[in-house]
């Protein structure tokens, strides 16, 4: 077994992902919509899934393997075995008979700085549960990373209950992103701290963060949480990522500035890219770093996935 870092990684060993395969329908459009009649929009279907897409950054960081286990419907599931493997992943994805691929609608306004509203429908993604976990999975893993999605359905919570156990039992560090501010709400605060308990790691975006801490101040949000877990990364965006440990913050880290085009997928380009250098011996500030440099390379294209690698 390699030597282990200051996070508990191992080094030399690679990254697990386990979370959702998307498939994101993403609509470019300027200014407010208008209900009733026609908006014009620049339309394009592309591969996402905030699993997939830190799989496919921390690829793209490189120096370390990255796996993907996710579901997916059988409509799609070629296409996205494919697009995985272009991008340096290597997809373990059970296919659905049931139910098709998740679709996601991303409705970004080219007037207000690349946000976007997303409309969802999770389908198969959130279908995946126990049966489809194997500990055979953690051979030769270094690193456990859960996408936050799997807490919102129950055969999936149950999913992260087994590899949680499983990653413990072999020493595999595990890290989590919450996902989703609207989702938390309905799933509650306390709910989420007590299924991520085992978890080294959680990187929230700001909101999230401060739902979760019931503050209103990020770096109020990020200290009290690590209370709860190791160590947390608060992703702010244009504003960078906040380190806390023990109830305190002990990083900032400021962002990479970047004219954005689509904001889609930045908080997963900066989890892969974060994750990908921690498994590679860098320390977690040194990792958030990158992780910003990421999100900002992220942010100048539209979609959740960098190219695909030459």
């Amino acid at each position: 077994m390699g030597r282990r870092g200051v996070t508990g990684a191992v080094r030399g060993g690679a990254l697990l992902v386990v979370g959702d395969v998307i498939t994101d329908v993403v609509a470019r459009h300027r200014g407010p919509l208008a209900p009733g009649t026609d908006t014009a929009a620049a339309i394009r279907t592309l591969p996402g899934g905030a699993g997939a897409n830190v799989a496919c950054w921390a690829a793209r960081r490189g120096g370390v393997e990255v796996r993907l286990l996710g579901r997916v419907g059988a409509d799609a599931a070629a296409w996205h075995e494919r697009e995985l493997a272009a991008r340096g992943v290597r997809p373990l994805l059970v296919v659905d008979q049931e139910a098709p691929t998740g679709t996601v609608v991303c409705l970004v306004d080219e007037d207000a700085a690349g946000e976007r509203t997303f409309l969802t429908d999770s389908g198969a993604s959130l279908r995946l549960g126990p049966g489809d976990w194997s500990d055979a999975l953690l051979d030769g893993v270094a690193r456990l990373h859960l996408s936050g999605y799997l807490l919102f359905t129950e055969p999936s919570r149950a999913l992260v209950a087994v590899a949680l156990k499983a990653a413990r039992a072999r020493g595999v560090p595990v890290s989590l992103d919450p996902a989703s501010a609207g989702f938390l709400v309905r799933l509650g605060a306390d709910r989420f701290l007590t299924l991520v308990e085992g978890v080294d790691v959680l990187l929230p975006s700001r909101d999230e963060a401060c739902l979760l801490a019931g503050s209103s101040d990020a770096a109020d949000a990020a200290a009290r949480l690590s209370r709860h877990v190791p160590l947390v990364v608060a992703k702010q965006g244009a504003e960078g990522a906040l380190l806390a440990r023990s109830g305190e913050v002990c990083a900032r880290v400021p962002a990479v500035r970047a004219v954005p085009r689509d904001t889609t997928g930045a908080g997963d380009a900066f989890t892969g890219a974060f994750l990908a250098a921690l498994l590679a011996g860098a320390d977690p500030e040194q990792a958030a770093r990158e992780g910003c440099g990421a999100g900002a390379q992220a942010v100048q294209r539209t979609g959740g996935r960098p190219p695909a690698l030459d």
